[in-house]
């Protein structure tokens, strides 16, 4: 089992990690609209699905992975109404559309409109 940890997506709020590596399956906690470098979070679920979407990425990359590696992802709304909105930035990043669920969800941790998680095959 190995840790993945990076700089280039937010630290963990709480007592978890930002992801690990179990065989050849790489399994990333969900990520929330933080900017890594500022620690804020950008208006809107535009911005917002963007800002998820490039913190998932950063945590493939210092996995050595990239979103062609992903097989499942887990979003989660504080709207269905943002559906949409979301599905359109998400499928600029998921271009091999893996497997997802997408759910919304009452609150998500400081009051993002959104989070994601995935799934990636290693290798």
């Amino acid at each position: 089992m190995k840790k993945i940890e990076t700089t280039n997506a937010p630290a963990a709020i709480g007592p978890y990690s930002q992801g690990f590596v179990v065989g050849n399956i790489a399994f990333f906690s969900g990520q929330i609209p933080v900017d890594p470098a500022t620690g804020e979070m950008p208006e809107g679920i535009e911005a917002q699905a963007e800002q998820s979407c490039k913190n998932v990425m950063a945590l493939l990359e210092a996995a050595g992975l990239t979103a062609e590696n992903v097989v499942k992802t887990t979003c989660f709304l504080a709207d269905i109404a943002d559906f949409a909105t979301f599905n359109a930035v998400y499928a600029k990043y998921f271009t091999s559309r893996p497997a997802r669920s997408c759910v919304a969800v009452k609150d998500l941790p400081k009051g993002a409109l959104c989070e994601i998680e995935a799934i990636a095959e290693v290798g």
